[in-house]
């Protein structure tokens, strides 16, 4: 099938754009920087132009399309939270899906399903309380961002259009995502948790996460939100331990949580506030996890 995808081009739209060349599927991709070279899949993936906040020639790319797949915004990490910093995260996330649903809602035959990504910070800081689907959202700057962000990717119900919305956890992959950051301490024998290490911390494996998206592209059963995350719940404490035991490193210098909220301010909640989230619906469909437990998600990385 014929699947358009927005924000293709970073670490999570890479790992998709692979899986779906490699099952038979043609990809446009709507981007604002096109590749230098030319990719191995490029005689299956269309590179068209789009700046993500107005309707254009791009468009055109939605023609014939079996479905959208919006993976655009801006990473939360990276510094501060300043009032640039968080202008740009949200509206990098609700300006492009507002455009895609106006151009679907235009179209006398739209795609049939929008896969729109979201976060787990959806829930805002749970504590030890999990949170499945059905949980109303919590507060703060990221839960905020995510309804707004959900809430524009509903609005192509209006036109027919399945709409399913993964909210990922912490993503592990090679090759970019938190884990090459929070590894690198490791690497020079000075690891350790983040804070207390008693919060929850929401991770999925880089296979599971596209194969949730695939499974939503799929599944006709699918709509509405999604957590996707792995069964196992983990600590900040846990995830350090493992951590250290697969990179044969020691986890024994934690960062104290005063010094990451002077560095990093608002931000830091993303990492000090736990939350636990669990995939009911996932588990209720029976998704396949490739890696349910964090010991051999982590060593399927560094093996």
């Amino acid at each position: 099938m014929k699947v358009v995808l927005a924000g293709a081009t970073g670490f999570l739209g890479t790992k998709l754009v692979q899986r779906l060349v490699a099952r038979g599927d043609s990809v446009a991709i709507l981007t604002r920087r096109f590749p230098s070279g030319r990719p191995d899949h490029s005689t299956a993936v269309q590179y068209v132009r789009w700046d993500g906040k107005s309707q254009g020639e791009w468009k055109a790319a939605l023609s014939g399309a079996h479905a959208v797949v919006n993976l655009s915004g801006e990473s939360m990490g990276g510094g501060r939270w300043t009032r640039a910093k968080k202008h740009r995260i949200r509206s990098s996330r609700i300006e492009p899906t507002r455009v895609l649903v106006e151009a679907m809602k235009n179209m006398a035959e739209p795609p049939a399903v929008l896969v729109n990504i979201s976060a787990v910070g959806y829930y805002g800081g749970t504590g030890s309380t999990p949170a499945a689907e059905m949980e109303g959202p919590g507060s703060g700057f990221v839960a905020e961002t995510c309804v707004l962000w959900e809430a524009e990717a509903r609005a192509a119900e209006e036109c027919g259009v399945r709409v399913v919305m993964p909210r990922l956890g912490v993503v592990l992959g090679k090759g970019g995502g938190a884990l090459s950051r929070m590894a690198l301490p490791f690497k020079f024998f000075v690891g350790g948790p983040i804070g207390s290490g008693e919060q929850w911390f929401p991770w999925v494996h880089l296979d599971d996460a596209i194969g949730a998206i695939v499974m939503g592209l799929d599944n006709e059963r699918v709509s509405g939100p999604i957590n996707v995350v792995a069964p196992e719940s983990v600590t900040m404490a846990w995830f350090s331990k493992v951590l250290g035991e697969v990179l044969g490193r020691p986890s024994w210098m934690p960062v104290p949580g005063v010094l990451v909220r002077a560095v990093f301010g608002e931000m830091s909640q993303m990492v000090l506030e736990g939350r636990q989230v669990v995939p009911d619906r996932l588990l209720d469909l029976a998704y396949p996890f490739a890696y349910p437990k964090l010991p051999g998600a982590l060593r399927s990385l560094y093996s």
